[in-house]
């Protein structure tokens, strides 16, 4: 593969995204052989290649023109003050970035924290956030570990990414304030790219979104009487028109359709309801629209 025309890829090397990163370019047909231990890696059947490195890296390396595109937690865009174009959240990788301080402790909130020192690993998003709120606090960088910090003495406080919380509870702290919510996304270059290029990225990005629609949406087949099947369309929320076919009982008919998977539930409980019988609900592979 020529290095000009290749759509290259950054992708973390190991840790929370990777594995649903590569997942998720599986699922959108891409073929390539194990990772790990690899920093680059040829995808066979698409003009792709997977560059992986440090996450931390990726928005540069991304803003830098060295990768087109990138695969990366938000709070790590948003930290480097990356100058890139976000395409599209990705839905998993959910986290945040909170303020934590010592349970039972003399300070309550971030509001009560102006002048006192903050351990994190988000320097630049944590002063971004007092500063915002017209607060100035001294930040302590620490990479690894950072709850331990007022325990040491080295900080008032904490901010740092949580995903459940349990970390935080653990070392005695108690989360106050939510700066930063994140989760998964693109980014592109703003770097100019060639047409070649851009066709190739329009491709890649059509693949992932009908695998993103699959996983949002299950497909639905039911039976129903002819005098419910009013009922029963005005029920489903289907993306295009349902597909009704007649059945060999010609008081019957067949409907199928798709539903978006958050309301699953709902819409099988009322299609229940409605006279459906021997409802059937499938997963979706990828969908284009």
């Amino acid at each position: 593969m020529e290095t000009n025309s290749t759509l290259r890829i950054a992708l973390q090397k190991s840790g929370r995204l990777t594995e649903e990163s590569i997942g998720l370019l599986r699922q959108a047909g891409m073929k390539f052989d194990s990772y790990k231990g690899h920093m680059i890696v040829p995808v066979q059947n698409f003009d792709i290649e997977l560059l992986l490195i440090r996450d931390d890296d990726i928005p540069e390396y991304v803003q830098d023109g060295v990768c087109d595109i990138g695969f990366v937690g938000a709070n790590v865009t948003a930290e480097k003050n990356a100058k890139v174009t976000v395409i599209r959240d990705l839905g998993f990788g959910k986290c945040r970035i909170s303020v934590a301080v010592p349970k039972g402790g003399v300070y309550k909130s971030a509001k009560a924290l102006d002048g006192t020192r903050i351990a994190t690993s988000y320097p630049f998003l944590t002063k971004k956030y007092f500063e915002d709120n017209g607060m100035t606090v001294e930040t302590v960088f620490i990479s690894g570990a950072v709850e331990i910090a007022p325990r040491l003495g080295v900080a008032e406080a904490v901010c740092d990414l949580v995903s459940t919380g349990g970390t935080l509870k653990a070392n005695g702290l108690v989360e106050t304030d939510v700066i930063f919510s994140s989760e998964s996304q693109l980014i592109q270059t703003n770097k100019p790219i060639s047409a070649e290029k851009q066709e190739l990225i329009d491709k890649f990005l059509l693949r992932i979104g009908g695998c993103q629609l699959a996983q949002r949406s299950r497909y639905i087949m039911m039976n129903a009487p002819k005098d419910s099947q009013k009922e029963i369309l005005s029920i489903i929320s289907a993306l295009k028109s349902p597909t009704v076919l007649p059945l060999a009982d010609e008081n019957m008919v067949a409907i199928h359709s798709v539903v978006p998977i958050n309301q699953f539930w709902t819409i099988t409980e009322k299609l229940k309801s409605a006279g459906a019988t021997g409802i059937v609900i499938l997963p979706i592979e990828n969908m284009i629209m």
